[in-house]
């Protein structure tokens, strides 16, 4: 990683691993905007909150491999491989994220 931001991108897409939601929105800003396409987009710890914590806290994102990671400025783009499972069964997602980071803090995150 060449840049703080790629790092506190790396630690906080790592963190979404450990089925834990409040350590989470930790790396994000109070107002964050949050927008994983397809759903609508969501604002603030509580809007990641809802959207997230059926998922996260159930344990169900296994593994988590960045294979790239840019940055320009204050934003970052990582490409990266999610393995999801529930039961028996288990969806590899690939995910391009862009995030944009001000004041040590995630304050926008939109994944593809």
């Amino acid at each position: 990683m060449s840049t703080s931001n790629e790092q506190l991108v790396t630690d906080f897409c790592n963190t979404l691993t450990e089925a834990n939601v409040n350590k989470v929105v930790s790396f994000l800003a109070d107002d964050v905007f949050y927008h994983n396409i397809p759903w609508a987009p969501v604002t603030g710890h509580s809007g990641v909150h809802e959207v997230l914590d059926p998922f996260i806290n159930a344990g169900l994102l296994q593994k988590m491999e960045i294979r790239h990671t840019a940055s320009s400025g204050d934003v970052v783009t990582n490409e990266r491989m999610e393995t999801w499972v529930k039961s028996d069964m288990q969806v590899l997602l690939p995910v391009l994220g862009i995030f944009t980071i001000a004041g040590g803090k995630i304050t926008k995150w939109c994944d593809y």
